[in-house]
């Protein structure tokens, strides 16, 4: 049938479109992102696999009595990390599928 694409073509399409996507996916493991909370004092490092690399605090916010506060900086800090990194992979990912006309895929990052 003319007009009809063909199935091995799509085939070849779609592996070439997987290789890339695992070399993406490769590369944006490796880039990195920082995040910050109270105004410098804790510094996190996250990766693009979501992983958090390292954790920078402020010696002046460590104070015994208030470990509260510290930990709300920490976890501020590295949810902001995280948030992040997931923009960087959500913005790497659109620029490998634009122009494929692709259905949304959650959960494809």
């Amino acid at each position: 049938m003319k007009g009809m694409p063909n199935m091995g073509q799509i085939l070849k399409q779609a592996q070439q479109f997987q290789e890339k996507m695992m070399k993406l996916q490769e590369q944006v493991g490796e880039k990195t992102v920082e995040a910050s909370s109270g105004g410098g004092m804790v510094t996190v490092v996250v990766n693009g696999k979501q992983e958090l690399v390292s954790i920078k605090i402020e010696t002046e916010v460590i104070d015994p009595q208030d470990p509260e506060m510290l930990q709300d900086l920490i976890l501020a800090a590295v949810n902001e990390g995280l948030a992040r990194a997931k923009e960087m992979v959500n913005q790497e990912m659109a620029k490998l599928t634009k122009g494929l006309n692709l259905p949304n895929l959650p959960g494809l990052v």
